[in-house]
């Protein structure tokens, strides 16, 4: 869907991305070291972001690779892990990372995967990945139901979200997912993660996703004022609980 504009959508939300969004849990690193990935492998991260993700595997010790078009999101990667001899960024697409053939051992995707031109990603990951190497693609996924929160949150995005249900139909199921590592699917695995959230960061963790409505627009003052009301409502000692799942799926599309 060009008319989403993925690689633009993000460019004025940065400083609110690199202040609110959640990260990822050291879980998900485990179980794909479980799967045979090593500490010593490459990784290229593909549509980076601001790091969160590449953070995730600098800390395990990888040397990582940042994939990002949008510069602005690349340029915030850059001043937050750039002084990581072990990290760089490149500018460069999903479907066109611009790196050497069988040159990474671990590809990842988080959080932008649904994004991507899911055939042209399969061939081009396929080319990068080293011939002992994997794919992981994983993101976090908001809980839906289960706390006066999380369901009143849910029918504000419905409300007043900016292009909300087509960009959360772009979300792939685990049988997709299945399908689109054919039969190199080596499974998935789902975490349990979260954030614990006062008014200011609940504000700016949605004010980073890209169908909320900006300044301007007449769905964003009846937004804040009803994330208010609904905060007010279901905080616990000035706190909401933002209760997520991380799920990952791993493979080799190429095979």
């Amino acid at each position: 869907m060009a008319d989403l504009r993925s690689t633009e959508r993000f460019s004025d939300r940065v400083e609110d991305y690199v202040r609110y969004r959640p990260d990822y849990p050291q879980a998900l690193v485990d179980w794909l070291h479980g799967l045979g990935v090593k500490h010593d492998w490459a990784v290229a991260d593909i549509g980076a972001g601001t790091g969160i993700s590449s953070k995730l595997f600098l800390d395990a010790g990888h040397r990582v690779t940042a994939v990002e078009p949008n510069a602005a999101m690349r340029e915030a990667a850059t001043r937050w892990l750039g002084g990581e001899e072990r990290f760089r960024a490149i500018d460069g697409t999903a479907e066109a990372t611009g790196l050497v053939d069988a040159s990474v051992d671990l590809v990842t995707s988080g959080q932008a995967f649904h994004w991507f031109d899911k055939d042209r990603v399969r061939a081009e990951f396929g080319r990068i990945v080293s011939p002992r190497g994997l794919v992981a693609i994983f993101w976090n996924t908001r809980r839906l139901i289960g706390t006066p929160f999380l369901e009143g949150f849910e029918r504000l995005m419905h409300e007043y979200g900016v292009d909300y249900v087509s960009v959360t139909e772009r979300y792939a199921d685990d049988d997709a997912m299945a399908r689109w590592f054919g039969h190199g699917y080596r499974g998935m695995a789902s975490f349990p993660h979260g954030q614990k959230l006062d008014f200011d960061a609940l504000k700016g963790r949605l004010m980073s996703s890209s169908y909320a409505p900006k300044p301007g627009h007449p769905n964003h003052e009846p937004l804040l004022a009803a994330l208010r009301s609904l905060f007010d409502a279901t905080q616990d000692g000035g706190t909401v609980d933002y209760d997520f799942d991380t799920r990952v799926f791993a493979g080799r599309p190429d095979a």
